[in-house]
């Protein structure tokens, strides 16, 4: 192209990113349903192919030889690591990735300030100062959240004056950018301070933040490096990097209402309330009364074998012991023995939004089977048996009794209403938020301790029998 007229060149190119912005719309359309996810994720990864190829093509665009050593390596260590990772750790791949993407923006923004801010005019610089800042909070938050998830972060860090320092930091950052905006002593040192301050604040705004909460954390930083990337792209004059960062920027927006709306909390009561402990820092609340009643695998098989609706609730437990395969297993049995079965998905059930549906879908559970909670939760009451397999806070009837409970107000599914309530679960403790579930000690609740792979094994074979 580069015989071409220079103004043919920037039409050719902006062309093609905006069948870019109709690849990446068409792709975010399909995968707002689990039938045609799958096709959404192909259309937005040609479109991101053709954005990366066209590219190439841009006006004084060189050093093509680092770009593709670039595209080499992180191209090999995705399919590498993509190809590797459990279905368990999906959560923290997606927490690190979202990351690198924060992480990026805030290069992109390091380089032109460090090399290119007394050539932008005063907006360009503004929107870079931006940019930076929240890329590099999106990038130390999202490192945070890997660690947590992964489990190489085992405590929660939270001391008196933490939200101050948080303050500080913020004020700092800006200031900064202000000085950089304004000439104020605007050199290295000055740019340097800002990522400084902005990658601590993303620590240190993170590490508060107990694993409960990683779900709308996860969505949030999504939406920060989303935004990130977008204002960078306006930096660059790059509409492919607009296009893509506001797509992303808008969903992980949207995403994260959604379910801080599902746990009946706001944004800032996620981020500063520090609910959510991966160290059972909430005690149980309310007055527990009774007792847990255990339950043979045997006994269990009988029931839902001679049941007309079973409804099997999943979560974060069910992911652990990857016991999704043997679940399907176990519903297909009972299908074949006339039994209506249906499973029921909490908006933050697991680690991350849809993780469940994801671990559902891999084991090959069909949609039109799987609802969510404003679909199922009147069906409990005609459940003969509700199975709960490593759910804890989203069947928690303390959300909506107990005003003293963290979750009061969290619309939880009516798993307690079902006439048989069986819960597999590997001891008695309280679940990863710390807080004990009365579902646990109604009468109607039974435990089947154990695995949950391994219990789901017995239950099959248990039904094989009857």
């Amino acid at each position: 192209m580069n015989s071409l007229d220079p103004n043919m060149v920037r039409v050719i190119i902006d062309a093609s990113y905006l069948l870019v912005a109709f690849l990446f719309i068409i792709g975010l359309k399909q995968m707002s349903s689990p039938v045609t996810a799958r096709r959404g994720i192909v259309w937005a990864g040609f479109g991101m192919l053709l954005a990366v190829l066209v590219s190439f093509a841009y006006p004084g665009m060189s050093h093509y030889e680092l770009i593709l050593a670039g595209i080499g390596v992180g191209g090999a260590l995705a399919w590498i690591t993509g190809k590797r990772v459990a279905m368990t750790d999906m959560p923290q791949m997606i927490a690190l990735y979202n990351g690198f993407g924060g992480g990026a923006a805030a290069a992109i923004g390091a380089v032109e300030l460090f090399a290119n801010s007394g050539e932008m005019s005063t907006v360009t610089l503004v929107l870079a100062i931006v940019g930076s800042i929240i890329g590099a909070i999106s990038f130390g938050g999202s490192l945070i959240a890997f660690g947590k998830l992964q489990g190489l972060i085992k405590k929660t860090v939270r001391f008196s004056g933490l939200q101050f320092i948080n303050m500080l930091l913020l004020l700092g950052s800006l200031m900064c950018g202000v000085m950089v905006a304004f000439g104020i002593h605007a050199d290295s040192n000055t740019v340097a301070l800002l990522f400084v301050l902005s990658l601590i604040l993303g620590l240190t705004m993170t590490l508060p933040i107990g694993g409960a909460d990683m779900p709308v954390v996860i969505s949030l930083y999504n939406a920060l490096t989303g935004l990130a990337v977008a204002f960078e792209g306006f930096v660059l004059q790059n509409a492919a990097m607009i296009i893509a960062g506001t797509v992303v920027g808008s969903a992980g927006t949207l995403l994260t209402q959604l379910m801080a709306k599902a746990m009946n909390r706001s944004l800032g009561n996620v981020l500063f309330s520090g609910f959510g402990d991966s160290g059972g820092a909430v005690a149980a609340t309310g007055d527990v009364q009774g007792s847990m009643k255990p339950i043979e695998a045997n006994d269990v098989g009988v029931m839902m074998a001679f049941a007309q609706k079973v409804i099997i609730v999943p979560g974060y437990g069910m992911a652990v012991a990857q016991a999704q395969h043997k679940v399907w297993e176990l519903t297909q049995l009972l299908q074949e023995k006339g039994v209506m079965m249906k499973f029921a998905i909490h908006p933050v059930a697991g680690r991350m939004p849809g993780h469940m549906n994801v671990l559902l879908a891999e084991a090959g559970v069909p949609y039109d089977i799987i609802a969510d909670l404003d679909e199922i939760n009147a069906e409990f009451e005609t459940a003969d048996v509700a199975l709960i397999i490593g759910a804890n806070d989203v069947v928690n009837p303390v959300a909506r009794n107990d005003k003293s409970s963290p979750i009061y107000g969290m619309p939880i599914l009516n798993a307690d209403k079902a006439k048989n309530v069986i819960v597999i679960k590997r001891g008695q403790g309280a679940g990863f938020s710390g807080i004990e579930n009365a579902l646990f000690y109604l009468d109607n609740t039974r435990m089947l301790y154990g695995d949950g792979q391994a219990a789901v094994a017995q239950l099959i074979q248990a039904v094989k029998a009857v």
